[in-house]
């Protein structure tokens, strides 16, 4: 089987079974799988894969049909320009949560110590510390085999992070300039409508924000004062219907200065207050 051939047959097996993205699908596993560029794809599409190349393609789409994520497949998803390590263990970094790093990144010079909590695979920690190019962080989340994939994503990328099995601020010591989180918080009600890529295969202690979304953002709000130095700063990424919310939890707990910012799509997508 050729490139093209491969290819063509993958987008079209994937589009038949009403796979989202399906063309970009099939190109990335390709790619994966091949490693092959479009630039050499189109320099010579007729060029022929080595035999386990082939059966690992197919693999792989057949597996995508059974709306297996497509990080799951490659084991790798890009996040703030980085490539990080993914599982069935971790979250999937999505593009919506950059907007949280970024807004954290607007207010820091690089001599911050930051905690994460719910880390998950430690995108949020690493691409704070690696665009920063100084400070220093400890992640924490309640899985330990989440850690483990956010110990090897530190170790790629070379940062100063700490990692620590706590459920939420169990085993926490010391006060931190900077608290981030991106906690669980879909209704309990609702996860049994996201996509299957999500519901089957995202960690559910990753997504359950209890009755009404809102129970991990009252703990750490409640909580979190206790670790944050005068004038430290809370940043939460939340559901685009929750700004005012967690808006409102924040200065009821006492928080100042706390402010809702949109995403690309003009969705309120991050709340952080001092």
């Amino acid at each position: 089987m050729t490139l093209e051939e491969a290819y063509c047959n993958g987008k079209r097996i994937l589009e038949e079974n009403k796979i989202k993205n399906s063309a970009i699908d099939a190109w990335i596993l390709l790619e994966h799988i091949t490693k092959v560029n479009r630039a050499l794809y189109y320099a010579n599409p007729r060029k022929k894969l080595k035999e386990e190349e082939e059966i690992q393609y197919k693999h792989f789409i057949e597996q995508r049909i059974k709306r297996i994520p497509l990080q799951h497949l490659t084991k790798e998803q890009e996040f703030m320009g980085l490539s990080f390590e993914v599982n069935e263990n971790v979250l999937i970094p999505r593009q919506d949560t950059e907007i949280l790093v970024e807004s954290v990144l607007e207010h820091l010079d690089g001599s911050e110590n930051i905690l994460d909590v719910c880390t998950g695979s430690g995108c949020i920690l690493i691409s704070l510390l690696k665009h920063l190019k100084g400070g220093t962080g400890i992640g924490i989340d309640i899985s330990e085999k989440a850690l483990e994939v956010a110990k090897r994503n530190a170790e790629i990328h070379e940062v100063d992070a700490t990692f620590i099995q706590s459920d939420l601020f169990e085993h926490v010591e010391g006060v931190y300039d900077v608290i981030v989180s991106n906690p669980p918080y879909i209704k309990t009600k609702e996860i049994e409508d996201l996509e299957e890529e999500v519901k089957l295969h995202d960690p559910l202690l990753a997504l359950d924000g209890k009755e009404d979304g809102l129970y991990f953002y009252r703990k750490i709000i409640k909580e979190s004062k206790k670790y944050l130095r005068r004038n430290g700063m809370l940043y939460f990424e939340i559901g685009n219907t929750q700004g005012e919310e967690v808006k409102r939890l924040m200065e009821e707990s006492g928080f100042v200065n706390v402010k809702i910012k949109k995403d690309l799509a003009g969705l309120d997508r991050v709340v952080y207050g001092v």
